[in-house]
């Protein structure tokens, strides 16, 4: 503790706690401490972050999920369309069709991994352009039997899920692009570039997903992602201009805003 606090870290003591928890000797104790005093992410120190109540695998080189993220899981399930329609007869009865929800920009997986463990059934898919978030992304959906796909945004995606996507999450990169170096040293120093930079203005990426969602989405599907307090209108307008009925969901305990369409 006297070695986080000396280094800065505001919550030394919590900090403390999980690291001796991830680490197996001294040694190992001393070797993590170490590197989080030399102002690695704690989440990457002890490999894993907390997300809805899950333990998300986080690696080197990989976006780490925000809490602030959460709201745009609550978000999603709360519009989640009733799935009223029968996907197949069991001995039982009736089994309602399971949720198609994919993760676009996906990351570490965190965003898919918590609406499949919030709708307790779905057909999962994640996707995202870096190979090192691809392979991050695996472990943690594995167990939930999503599949994780590797390419630029809808192309990454098998075309059978064209019209099908009842959840289209997509945590876009959004920071603009002369603001890179204004982010903590956390982000800025550890997280890939590709997973924070939205263009000049930050919405270079979500207006490619806005423009490209409603040809993925089924009717009544919707596309959810997250934004700026000053972005957040541009966004909208960028929902509107594709076609679908928008919100804007705004949490200001976490800071969070969702831009929320649906095809109508």
């Amino acid at each position: 503790m006297t070695a986080l606090r000396s280094a800065g870290c505001v919550f030394a003591e919590d900090e403390a706690e999980l690291i001796i928890a991830a680490a197996p000797t001294p040694r190992d104790i001393a070797a993590l401490v170490e590197r989080r005093a030399a102002g690695l992410p704690l989440e990457l120190v002890v490999g894993w972050a907390e997300f809805r109540g899950l333990r998300i695998t986080v690696e080197p080189g990989v976006f780490v999920p925000r809490r602030r993220t959460e709201f745009l899981v609550e978000q999603a399930l709360a519009a989640t369309r009733p799935q009223s329609q029968p996907r197949a007869e069991t001995r039982t009865g009736p089994r309602a069709r399971e949720a198609v929800v994919v993760d676009l920009c996906c990351g570490s997986g965190a965003v898919g991994a918590a609406l499949a463990a919030g709708l307790g059934r779905a057909e999962l898919h994640a996707a995202d352009i870096d190979p090192a978030a691809v392979r991050c992304a695996r472990r943690n959906v594995a167990a939930l039997g999503g599949q994780v796909h590797t390419g630029d945004l809808f192309d990454a995606l098998p075309g059978g899920l064209r019209g099908r996507v009842d959840i289209l999450a997509a945590n876009v990169p959004y920071v603009p692009s002369d603001e890179i170096g204004l982010l903590p040293p956390e982000a800025r120093d550890h997280e890939p570039r590709v997973a924070l930079d939205g263009g000049a203005d930050g919405l270079d990426v979500l207006r490619r997903v806005a423009a490209g969602a409603p040809g993925w989405l089924a009717p009544g599907g919707c596309l959810l992602v997250e934004t700026s307090s000053g972005q957040a209108p541009a966004a909208v307008a960028a929902f509107t201009d594709a076609g679908l009925r928008t919100r804007l969901a705004v949490c200001e305990e976490r800071h969070a805003h969702v831009v929320i369409g649906v095809r109508t």
